[in-house]
């Protein structure tokens, strides 16, 4: 429920704090005074475009603020404005704040927090709804109507929206599971191709480094060979330093005796046949280590280059060869597997539409016998709106299967014939404004018990009427406004006098400034305004008394 709403420097608006209350207000002023900038300043706040011409004249900023307490919508707007990032404690007022710039610039907060003006248009229909002479949204809309129907039906449309997101995702597993196993078919004698060849290969984990490590090595023997070759031979042989070394220490053997000196010779020749023997044992293993084999060097190399081709015809390193085999071997078994699979996914995706159209079917059975007592209450409300020749009706036409969606299987539309004998055409098709703006109440009021926003807004709906129709549109304003807030911009005094408050808009000058102001009307002034609006510009006793009367059938 709007319970506050301020402005700053709006059109001919300098400042402005008005105060609301649940029920009925109406307001009133002669024409020009400037009824249309507050509903203009409202509709900056529910995300209407920025126009720098609404900022007063000589004004660098303009804004609106408008206060919302909460109510039966609350919970929704918090989890739209959650969704956004913008928080709302629980049970705390919604703040919603805009401001322009003179330069045309604009910005928009709710509860001080920057918000963008779609979400403003997002969160609006929450809060209100504002009918007027040329009104192309909420009721004259025919995208609300199918939810409209739906709640007047009680309709459960969340379980079939979950019914309808169930099936979606059976039908997409499904889809991906076809794509895979169809991709995989036309792929089928590749990967057979592909999973004999690694087979034969038959890779093993680290066998690449194991190879490259044996390469080297024999790769460096090669290297290395006539040089080791060259110093075995001076190991090699009766006449090798080594065997001469083991003469000369057994002659001395025989005469070391003779003197110390030759023991010690004989000592030292000694160790150096040890220390030779020590090196021509390693020196014989080095062969042996190093030793190169041509034809064992070429099955080395033949195996590491048919590894590492493997490697790059498959995308991956020869490390990884085991593994894209054993993922080849899986893609052919799913593909034997896979008429399996599709089987049961077929089935569930089948569930999943059965549920859905079960759910479907019933809503659509609802709409249709919800739709015929909507068309009853609505003709009800037709003849005191002096639209008694006209016809409403509620259209629920079966969509094809390929425009079904979350909310059913069903077209939603208000038809209405004004005409004797005319067809029934869209709501939004109705030639004369103050037909629509009646019809409009007609349906609200059909559909009260159904609620909507918080606060309603209807801009001169009693046009070009008055008389009892005047007073039975006051009547329904009222009946209306009973279980929540409604806010009527009138011309009617039937339809003023049935007001809980009463504003009035006036224009004043003082010969160069031109201000547009509201009043909250007290009981005289209250009775002064209807009787203006019963006599116009002279306020005769008369009209003060008829005044009086209106009043007091309240």
């Amino acid at each position: 429920m709007l319970s506050h709403l301020s402005i700053r420097n709006i059109v001919l608006i300098e400042a402005l704090d008005l105060a609301f209350a649940p029920g009925l207000g109406v307001l009133t002023g002669e024409t020009g005074a400037g009824k249309s900038i507050l509903l203009d300043a409202l509709g900056l706040i529910l995300g209407m475009r920025a126009d720098s011409g609404l900022v007063r004249a000589g004004a660098d900023l303009a804004s609106v603020t408008a206060s919302f307490e909460p109510g039966a919508l609350h919970g929704a707007v918090a989890r739209t404005l959650a969704d956004a990032g913008v928080e709302v404690e629980p049970g705390e007022p919604i703040l919603i704040r805009r401001q322009i710039k003179a330069d045309g610039g604009s910005k928009a907060f709710i509860n001080d927090q920057p918000a963008s003006v779609a979400l403003l248009r997002e969160v609006a229909p929450y809060l209100v709804e504002i009918h007027g002479q040329h009104d192309d949204r909420g009721l004259v809309n025919p995208r609300g109507h199918r939810a409209l129907l739906d709640r007047y039906a009680r309709v459960d449309t969340a379980a079939m929206e979950a019914a309808w997101k169930a099936w979606g995702q059976a039908e997409a597993r499904l889809a991906k599971t076809r794509a895979g196993i169809a991709k995989a078919a036309e792929d089928r004698e590749l990967f057979q191709a592909h999973v004999a060849e690694l087979e034969a290969l038959a890779p093993q984990a680290g066998e690449e480094e194991e190879l490259a490590g044996e390469r080297a090595t024999m790769q460096k023997g090669e290297r290395l060979a006539g040089d080791l070759g060259a110093v075995q031979q001076v190991f090699a042989g009766s006449h090798s330093p080594l065997a001469e070394l083991r003469v000369a220490a057994r002659r001395l053997d025989r005469i070391a005796g003779e003197h110390p000196l030759l023991e010690e010779v004989l000592a030292a020749l000694d160790r150096a046949m040890i220390e030779a023997d020590d090196a021509e044992d390693k020196l014989n293993r080095a062969l042996d280590a190093l030793a190169f084999d041509p034809l064992a060097l070429d099955r080395v190399e033949t195996r590491l280059f048919d590894l590492r081709a493997a490697g790059r015809k498959h995308g991956c390193a020869v490390e990884d060869l085991p593994a894209k085999l054993e993922e080849m071997r899986s893609a052919l078994s799913a593909i034997e597997g896979g008429e399996a699979e599709v089987a049961a996914l077929e089935q569930a995706a089948a569930k999943a539409r059965a549920a859905w159209l079960k759910l479907a079917e019933a809503a659509s059975s609802a709409r249709a016998e919800a739709a015929l007592r909507l068309d009853a209450a609505v003709k009800a409300e037709l003849a005191p709106l002096k639209l008694d020749a006209a016809r409403f009706r509620t259209d629920v036409a079966r969509l094809d299967e390929a425009q079904w969606g979350a909310s059913g299987m069903d077209r939603v539309e208000f038809m209405i014939a004004t005409n004797p004998g005319a067809d029934f055409a869209p709501l939004a098709k109705i030639a004369s404004g103050g037909e629509l703006s009646r019809f409009i109440l007609a349906l609200k009021v059909a559909l009260a018990e159904e609620g909507g926003a918080a606060t309603m807004i209807f801009d001169e709906i009693d046009r070009g009427v008055g008389g009892a129709v005047a007073q039975a549109i006051g009547e329904r304003l009222a009946r209306l406004a009973s279980s929540g807030q409604l806010l009527a911009v009138t011309h009617s005094p039937q339809v003023a006098a049935r007001g809980g408050q009463h504003y009035f808009i006036a224009k004043s000058s003082d010969g160069l400034v031109t201000r547009t102001g509201v009043v909250l009307l007290d009981g005289s002034g209250r009775q002064e305004e209807i009787a203006r609006m019963l006599s116009g510009a002279e306020i005769t006793p008369e009209a003060r008394a008829q005044a009086d009367r209106l009043l007091e059938r309240v």
